[in-house]
């Protein structure tokens, strides 16, 4: 299959587990959405890789072997993330929210012209579940504080930016996120998927 370019779940929106009927019944929705043919929102880029990632994800083989070489991409999860510190207490959620910022923010620092993390790449950087991440990517999203690319992976703004600067100074457990989160996306893989988006922003 080659080098893994595009995450084909974030891409679709999806679980790495969802079952076949979901990602018929997702691809339906965003061929038709994207299709050329449409006046409104036809994107043939976005169409071709839509259709790309459902051939691949339909085929239980194709599937599997996708599956492996993602694997080989993903990032190993920060032990600061895995703290008490981090996942206790009634501010869990807003320790969340932080992290990505954190994490996003890294990453533009390390790589301004491949700014972005997907969703899978969070999961893995800070090992919770993306069900335990939807509600800060939503929160986020509506403070304007991340935006998401057209290979639906996520980037810090500069509203982000200057909220999370102005929470730093004095804030011990947000100083040691920054600075695991600024290792953390340094040692990524080369090869991931991410370095493929088209960012700008």
């Amino acid at each position: 299959m080659g080098e893994i370019r595009v995450n084909y779940y974030d891409l679709l929106q999806i679980h790495p587990k969802a079952e076949a009927e979901t990602i018929h019944r997702v691809y339906k929705l965003f061929a038709a959405r994207f299709h050329p043919d449409n006046p409104q929102t036809g994107d043939a880029e976005r169409f071709r890789l839509i259709r790309e990632a459902y051939e691949v994800l339909s085929d239980e083989r194709a599937r599997a072997m996708y599956d492996r070489e993602l694997s080989q991409t993903l990032p190993k999860a920060l032990s600061v993330f895995q703290s008490k510190d981090f996942t206790d207490g009634i501010d869990a959620e807003a320790k969340i929210r932080v992290g990505v910022l954190c994490l996003l923010y890294a990453r533009r620092r390390a790589n301004p012209d491949f700014a972005a993390l997907s969703l899978l790449d969070m999961e893995h950087l800070m090992a919770f579940p993306r069900e335990h991440l939807l509600f800060a990517i939503w929160y986020l999203r509506s403070k304007r504080y991340i935006v998401q690319d057209d290979r639906s992976s996520f980037m810090i703004t500069a509203e982000g930016v200057d909220f999370l600067e102005a929470q730093l100074p004095g804030n011990d457990m947000l100083y040691r996120i920054f600075r695991a989160s600024e290792t953390g996306v340094m040692v990524m893989p080369k090869t991931s998927f991410t370095s493929f988006s088209n960012q700008s922003g």
